[in-house]
């Protein structure tokens, strides 16, 4: 494979950085975590000027096709975003509305889906992934079930939905007949019920439950698995891009605080025990960040990456978990301060380590590819 950033990918992650950079502080991380409503409700953290901002320089319709009004490029250049995303913990939908949802849309959906594709490329409306549900170890197999009574109906519960409550329609894998399907769903309908859920890292995400909701297909039936495919691939590699950018700030950061702070009047970072842990964490996200553009070139080529997919996520789970603690730990108390924006990347990479799974899954999953390989 090759490993050089394309110029797309440079100039895209470049003007990201820019726009995170003026726009995602910690002074206004801190002030989206404050949050309330009249009630005195914590508010869900999601930063509209930093959604609109990425609208109006382009970087929303950068990577959609064509097709959806965007400039055509792909998952290399997706991915690079995602990684400058993940690099200020910006509080945006981009992968769920962008990568998940105008993706597919564009990809599978008729003409008017792809119009909803290309208003979210915009920032008109959101879009939105229901993906996850309790007790369902096999994604392929989704409990959710349609049923077809002179049109289509959902029925059954999502867990973890991200940005429920600003999607203006969301993604919802389904089984028809034991066969995968994607369906497109209103979320205003009476017939839906969300229920807001607390994460590690405060992203609003939501519980949701179709009791007979009208929905629309999403391609064919025939193509039900692949869509659901495509759609899990991508979510995939989209977390773990995040996860990349994200403990690459850490190391950043802990690497800076080991050379200032002080200790029996020498610097922390000339410990041996720091200087290993340290060392460790640098290994740990260069494997991360080798697996995901491994993956994402594969995606991009339009070649088999699901190996590599579930490689990429494994290592973004994994190393996920000893870089946070690591950039916690050396920072001592103030790693744990919730002020504090080391604690902002502790926690949105324990939530991300949290949404890929545990390493008995991933290992699962490989074993199942190697032994059908």
């Amino acid at each position: 494979m090759d490993f050089t950033l394309t110029e797309a990918q440079q100039d895209l992650a470049r003007l990201t950085a820019e726009v995170t950079g003026k726009l995602v502080t910690a002074d206004r991380l801190r002030e989206l975590d404050k949050n309330t409503d009249a009630s005195g409700n914590t508010t869900l953290r999601f930063d509209e000027s930093l959604w609109s901002s990425l609208a109006e320089t382009g970087v929303l319709a950068a990577a959609l096709p064509e097709t959806a009004d965007g400039s055509g490029f792909g998952v290399l250049e997706q991915t690079s975003i995602l990684r400058e995303l993940g690099k200020s913990v910006a509080p945006v939908p981009y992968l769920w509305s962008i990568v998940l949802g105008a993706g597919a849309l564009a990809q599978f959906g008729t003409e008017a889906q792809r119009a909803l594709a290309a208003q979210a490329g915009t920032a008109d409306l959101i879009l939105t992934a229901a993906l996850t549900e309790e007790r369902n170890w096999e994604p392929a197999k989704p409990v959710t079930t349609a049923s077809d009574n002179g049109g289509w109906q959902l029925t059954g519960l999502k867990t973890t939905v991200p940005f429920a409550r600003q999607a203006a329609r969301i993604l919802v894998s389904a089984s028809v007949d034991g066969s995968p399907a994607v369906f497109l769903v209103d979320p205003a309908h009476a017939s839906v019920r969300i229920a807001d859920q607390i994460v590690t890292d405060r992203t609003p995400e939501a519980e949701i439950e179709f009791a007979g909701t009208p929905a629309e297909l999403v391609g064919t039936l025939e193509q039900g698995a692949e869509i659901l495919n495509w759609l899990l691939e991508r979510a995939w590699l989209g977390l773990a891009a995040l996860q990349l950018g994200t403990l690459e700030k850490g190391l950043e950061l802990v690497a800076d605080y080991a050379r200032e702070r002080e200790q029996f009047s020498k610097k922390i970072g000339s410990f041996q025990a720091v200087a290993q842990r340290l060392a460790d964490a640098y290994i740990d996200v260069q494997g991360v960040r080798l697996a995901v553009q491994q993956a994402a070139w594969l995606l991009s080529e339009g070649l088999p990456a699901t190996a590599e997919v579930h490689t990429a996520k494994f290592w973004a789970a994994d190393a996920g978990h000893r870089v946070a603690h690591t950039v916690v730990h050396v920072h001592g108390g103030v790693g744990i301060d919730r002020d504090h924006i080391v604690n902002q990347y502790f926690t949105a990479a324990k939530h991300n380590e949290f949404a890929l799974g545990g390493a008995h899954d991933h290992l699962r999953a490989l074993g199942g590819l190697l032994a059908a390989n």
